[in-house]
This record gives C-alpha cells, sequence and structure tokens, in this order.
C-alpha cells in the first residue's frame, strides 16, 4: 500500500517538473509571423508615437466639446480598424507637460502619423495638440488589438 502511495507521489512529482519545464520552454522562432510583422531579427519594429497634450483652445459649451470627443473616439476606432493606430490611450493623472493621451502608429514616418493625427476632430478644433516621436519596439504589439474585443464588454 505505501509503495503505491510513493509511486503515485513519484508519477505526480515528475509530471508537475515536466510541466514546469515546458512553461519554461521557450517558444520557437516563427519566421513568417516575424515577416507578416515587419520585425527585424530582434523581433522589433519602428512606430511613431504621438503625445496628445491639451490644445490651444478651450470650449465651454458641453453639447460641442461631447461632439468632438465623440468624433475623437470615432476617429480612434476607424484609424484602430484600418491598422494605422496600434495603441491609444488616455493618461489618467495631469502632468506638466500637459499630456493627455497617446497613439502608437503603425508607421515610422512621422508625416504619414501627422496626416492621421490631423483627422481627429478634436486636433482640428484644437482641444488638443501633438507631439511625434519615432518610437522603436516589439512588432508583436499589433497582435494585443485582436484579443481587446474579446475582454471588452462595452465601448465608450
Amino acid at each position: 500500500m505505501n509503495l503505491k502511495i510513493y509511486l503515485v507521489l513519484a508519477l505526480f512529482i515528475m509530471t508537475s517538473l515536466y510541466a514546469q519545464e515546458k512553461k519554461t520552454e521557450k517558444p520557437r522562432f516563427n519566421p513568417e509571423l516575424a515577416a507578416s510583422l515587419g520585425a527585424d531579427e530582434y523581433g522589433m519594429k519602428a512606430y511613431t508615437i504621438v503625445m496628445l497634450k491639451t490644445g490651444s483652445t478651450k470650449i465651454d459649451d458641453k453639447e460641442k466639446l461631447s461632439q468632438l470627443m465623440e468624433g475623437h473616439l470615432a476617429n480612434i476606432g476607424k484609424l484602430s480598424e484600418e491598422g494605422k493606430i496600434i495603441l491609444a490611450g488616455p493618461f489618467l493623472e495631469q502632468n506638466k507637460q500637459t499630456f493627455r493621451g497617446m497613439f502608437i502608429f503603425n508607421t515610422k514616418s512621422k508625416e504619414e502619423a501627422e496626416k492621421w493625427v490631423k483627422t481627429d476632430p478634436a486636433v482640428q478644433a484644437g482641444v488638443f495638440g501633438y507631439e511625434i516621436f519615432p518610437w522603436y519596439g516589439s512588432a508583436a504589439l499589433p497582435l494585443y488589438l485582436k484579443h481587446h474585443e474579446e475582454i471588452t464588454k462595452e465601448n465608450p
């Protein structure tokens, strides 16, 4: 009886160790995925970050501001669906740089990013200004978007 318990326990420990080893194995390089994402040899690529900041126009009319923000969010959705925006979101705290939010655009061209950010109604109205920066990050970053809808109960 004790021998059976020890055998079952040994089998359990060996299975646990094997599972642990499998978890820590490095995923294999996938050249097709890397190429489809535009990855370099480090799995990285160039993007452009646009930092939205408080603009020069202050709008006191709450209905007008609400319409601009609805347009702002709709524009983000459109650019995201087109594969131009990889990441977008507001900052949760005020900061001395007056940054309000940021976009990561799927382009290394500052000119192209500026063209895309200028399609934002809140930018056009001057509610938001912006600064543009080149950025180097994981080429896999766009993959998170396909899973975002799976975890979102409602959209703003």
